[in-house]
């Protein structure tokens, strides 16, 4: 028998994400559908956002917009 000693990833959900960005939760369904941002359906068919791709692109998007 195996032990993980890794913990799971946490995954966060619509109204998480968009809270971060400052957008509306459908922009980050938009945003999973053109393909922006993996999303991870649920049992119940319900999307998550894997927390480090959300952060690794918030970091992205505010490099951009300082940089300019």
């Amino acid at each position: 028998m195996t032990s993980r000693s890794q913990a799971p990833e946490t995954l966060l959900t619509p109204a998480e994400v968009a809270a971060l960005f400052r957008v509306d939760p459908k922009t980050v369904t938009r945003w999973a559908i053109a393909g922006k941002l993996e999303a991870i359906r649920t049992l119940g068919g319900h999307r998550r956002y894997r927390e480090s791709e959300v952060r690794a692109l918030l970091e992205a998007a505010l490099g951009r917009s300082t940089g300019s």
